[in-house]
């Protein structure tokens, strides 16, 4: 779900965060300065139900937008549940025990029907947006329809919608079609009933709603892009303000109702949002307790070498996976590597184990060999380009570079400029492929902007020469389809906002997705999933660079920390609280 993500996870299903209660050993150390290494990853850091103070969140860029409609990075997924309240999310819970669909603003999960071509959810009653009036299910058919089917408006999110239901193809949006009816295929029989009429059968239909995409807008006060500067809340809390590019500050949400709402704890008075804000100072702020690092990616290398030096530091922090993959996309569409073997030799080239060493090593990551990381169902053991010691293989790849018809390469490598270890990844790749005569230059992106204007923008690439692109990934779902179908799907492909950055379009591997999906048995589908992998690997449409551990250190005047599978070991966001007055 999603890049840097997103996510994702070893059963079907992805977590969230309430604070339900503590495991004996939490009750015994539930303050957060005495809790012991990866204590939240097995149960409630610091739990506590008080109210008042404030939650401070840095990021060191901008999000791709607060609107819930238009977002796809797992830390907004994540945040974006204090304002926007999607059909389902997942069970507060740590680590993948949260791994289980819960509903949110709908009543129960949905009820399949017509072999799961056909999804009926009925919502909540009661159910208010911040000025009192009421959520109907058209709020919700409406939300659908402007975040998958406006790709020229919003962009930015994931287009399983459109590509899902019926005539989703013919379906232009909200704001071309001016009639009140919008797409056929998504009925609302009645104010709390919504009905999803999909073209082919889709057995994890719950995991996709649970999206903030399905959080409702109401269409009165819809401004197309715009809407980010006035969001409509429909969760716990609300925007008081929003200063782009600077900081949002959140206040409670007076017409929320906790009957209404049994995940939500409301706790702190207000929630700041700080953007822009310098990584190594985020690291400082959150060891100082004054802030949460809002990406989720983990300290700073110079941060991670001074807190494993010290036993007190290391004590106070989670490592743990979090269903994600970092890789590198070979662009197909890119000459020379529309050629398998220029692939190939790429594949070859790569010394996995400088990567690991220039993420910060172990502790950030295994060596990947896969497209699905071990903790995502479907994952199985393979290593297609074996080299000795994940160092790379010179030989092999200047043999596929010359199968290749090439002696020498010149292109451009992608990474997010903010994102240090990616930036240094990116380096160490460039240094090895040298070795082969592959010559790399490094372009360097802001990851507020890296999907909009840049990787994510097809025709940019092919102007910019960019073969290859730095990548994170996390599922949208902890599934094999969950996790692979925007990164290899050629429907996938978007001209912005695109997520699958190798433009991989096979025919097979496009028609085993939508196999997949379809049949209901999770060993059957697995298998499918193991193949989709396989057969990604042999087109060497991506380079498995380490399967992605965060290492977190644990702010100590938050409450209710908890590192969730669902959003890649984040802490979950949504009912964290504050010590302090």
């Amino acid at each position: 779900m999603r890049r840097s993500a997103l996510a994702a996870i070893a059963v079907l299903g992805s977590a969230s965060l309430l604070v339900t209660g503590c495991s004996k050993a939490d009750s015994k150390k539930s303050d957060a300065k005495s809790a012991p290494a990866n204590a939240a990853t097995t149960g409630v850091v610091n739990a506590s139900d008080k109210k008042g103070g404030t939650v401070t969140y840095e990021l060191s860029d901008v999000p791709d937008s607060f609107d819930p409609g238009n977002t796809y990075y797992a830390y907004m997924y994540n945040l974006s549940r204090l304002w926007a309240r999607p059909l389902m999310t997942f069970q507060p819970a740590p680590g993948e025990k949260g791994n289980t669909l819960v509903p949110d603003l709908a009543a129960g999960k949905g009820t399949p029907s017509d072999g799961g071509k056909t999804w009926t959810y009925k919502l909540r009653t009661g159910l208010k947006y911040q000025d009192g009036s009421a959520i109907t299910s058209k709020d919700v058919k409406y939300a659908v329809e402007r975040s998958n089917f406006a790709r020229d408006v919003l962009s930015l999110g994931p287009n399983y919608f459109q590509q899902l239901l019926a005539g989703g193809d013919k379906y232009k949006g909200p704001y071309k079609d001016k009639s009140d009816k919008g797409l056929s295929s998504i009925e609302t029989p009645d104010d709390t009933t919504i009905v999803f009429h999909l073209k082919q059968a889709f057995q994890e239909f719950d995991y996709l709603v649970a999206a903030p995409q399905t959080a409702p807008v109401p269409k009165a006060k819809d401004n197309g892009v715009d809407y980010v500067k006035n969001v409509v809340s429909s969760g716990s809390y609300q925007f008081q303000s929003y200063d782009e590019g600077k900081q949002a500050v959140l206040v409670r949400n007076k017409n929320w109702d906790a009957k209404t709402d049994p995940l939500r704890k409301q706790l702190p008075d207000q929630i700041v949002v700080k953007l822009k804000v310098n990584p190594e100072t985020i690291d400082k702020d959150v060891q100082a307790g004054k802030a949460i690092e809002l990406a989720g990616t983990g300290v700073q290398a110079a941060t991670q070498a001074q807190v494993l030096s010290d036993p007190d530091k290391k004590a106070n922090t989670d490592n743990t996976f979090g269903g994600r993959l970092v890789y590198m996309a070979i662009n197909t569409k890119v000459a020379p590597f529309d050629k398998l073997e220029c692939r190939k030799a790429v594949e070859y080239a790569v010394d996995k184990f400088s990567v690991q060493t220039a993420e910060g090593g172990p502790i950030r990551g295994d060596i990947a060999t896969t497209v699905l990381p071990p903790d995502i169902t479907g994952y199985q053991k393979a290593d297609v380009y074996a080299t000795s010691g994940n160092k790379g293989d010179v030989a092999k790849a200047k043999e596929q570079l010359k199968a290749c018809g090439k002696k020498a390469i010149s292109t451009n490598i992608s990474a997010r400029s903010d994102r240090q270890q990616e930036v240094d990844a990116a380096t160490a790749i460039i240094n090895s492929l040298k070795k082969v005569g592959i010559n790399a230059t490094l372009k360097q992106y802001p990851s507020g902007k890296y999907f909009t204007d840049y990787a994510g923008v097809p025709n940019f690439t092919k102007k910019q020469n960019i073969g290859l692109m730095m990548m994170q990934w996390g599922a949208d779902w902890p599934s094999g389809y969950g996790f692979l179908q925007q990164i290899l799907n050629g429907k996938a492909i978007s001209q912005s906002g695109n997520t699958n950055l190798s433009q991989y379009d096979n025919k097979d591997v496009n028609k085993l997705l939508g196999q997949s999906i379809a049949t209901q048995g999770d060993s059957e589908r697995n298998a499918l999933y193991a193949q989709i992998d396989k057969k990604t690997m042999d087109d060497a449409a991506l380079v498995p660079l380490t399967y992605f551990k965060v290492l977190l250190a644990r702010p100590y005047n938050n409450t209710n920390l908890v590192s969730t599978a669902a959003f890649s070991g984040q802490y979950d966001y949504l009912n964290i609280g504050s010590n302090q007055k």
